[in-house]
């Protein structure tokens, strides 16, 4: 049996042997490595939280221990493992890039005025607007200050990584231009939005661990493929899977309006389901009409589409993992892989 492998203080329900219910990591003493990184992870992420107001510490735990896959760090671990994956930079990269990613959730959640996040109230709903922004900055901060023990170098591409996160939400608020290919938008935006920092992730376990200069550059272009692809299939479940299943109710997206790589390909086809693009040209609010476009999206050629798309991502990943070593580490990432595109399925 595989040892267990996940978050040993914030209830993430990590199954032994496997992350997120069905990625599997099938070495054991790969399974150690990772699970013991991960613990390390979890507390410095809580240590890191702590300020000396004590209401900002309060507000900056809400989401750490609201649970969450842990993908960012899990990815900078993996990535790691092509050097020496024990380093105590390891576990800083990592902390400091799910300390970004919690930052990016709660100033997400007052632009979508969010209610709920992972299962609990969201941070603007629980208290304001105001402490939800403020909590998210304090999270930068506290990255940024942890990013300065590891050097000038990192703490440069964590300002890079920065501005494509912001560019990415600008561009997605802003829109498509007039002249501008939607689909090509969409997947820009995913890129700057998802793919750049897990990008780094890749970058960082790599480079932290000691791995040479080519391992770090493959690892960092297969986070930006892997982290794009996890935004597609987020795209299909929300569409194609039932929430027993996901965990998340179907539909989301059309209700706040947000329009994903299945809906846009959609309303780009040559053929496409007029009563649907109707649907979709408005916001949808009555629980019929939403059911009614859930249903003609899962028939629709813009939903197969999204899934070659996606198809298409995990065969790229999977020709950058043939240049790296055959080990454990490239097995799991592998799965990683074929964890993104099942769960779709």
């Amino acid at each position: 049996m595989t040892s267990p492998v996940g978050d040993p203080t914030s209830g993430v329900p990590w199954e032994t042997g496997t992350v997120a219910g069905g990625f599997d990591i099938a070495d054991p003493q790969l399974a150690e490595s990772v699970r013991a990184g991960m613990a390390r992870v979890e507390r410095l992420l809580h240590e890191a939280v702590h300020s000396d107001l004590d209401f900002t510490t309060r507000a900056s735990l809400h989401l750490v221990e609201a649970g969450g896959k842990r993908f960012r760090p899990l990815f900078t671990l993996l990535a790691a493992e092509f050097g020496e994956s024990d380093r105590e930079a390891v576990t800083k990269s990592a902390v400091i890039l799910e300390m970004v990613h919690l930052a990016t959730l709660y100033h997400d959640d007052v632009m979508d005025e969010a209610t709920m996040r992972r299962g609990a109230s969201s941070a603007n709903a629980r208290w304001d607007n105001s402490v939800a922004i403020l909590t998210g900055d304090f999270l930068f901060a506290q990255a940024s200050q942890l990013a300065a023990d590891l050097g000038s170098d990192a703490v440069r591409r964590l300002a890079r990584t920065f501005e494509a996160l912001v560019t990415g939400q600008m561009r997605e608020t802003v829109g498509a231009g007039a002249d501008e290919d939607i689909v090509a938008h969409y997947l820009e935006v995913i890129d700057e939005k998802t793919g750049s920092l897990i990008a780094t992730c890749g970058r960082f376990g790599a480079e932290f661990s000691g791995a040479d200069g080519e391992r770090v550059e493959i690892l960092e272009n297969i986070g930006k493929i892997v982290g794009t692809a996890f935004q597609i299939s987020d795209d299909i479940i929300d569409i194609a899977s039932p929430p027993d299943e996901s965990g998340k109710t179907p539909g989301t997206d059309l209700r706040e309006g947000v329009r994903t790589l299945p809906m846009l390909y959609e309303l780009t086809a040559p053929d496409p389901d007029t009563r649907l693009r109707e649907l979709l040209s408005g916001s949808l609010t009555a629980d019929g009409d939403v059911q009614e476009a859930l249903r003609r999206l899962r028939e629709s050629s813009g939903l197969a589409r999204a899934r070659r798309t996606l198809d298409t991502y995990a065969e790229q990943a999977s020709a950058e993992l043939t240049r790296l070593p055959d080990c454990p580490a490239r097995q799991a990432l592998y799965a990683l892989v074929d964890y993104v595109v099942a769960r779709t399925r």
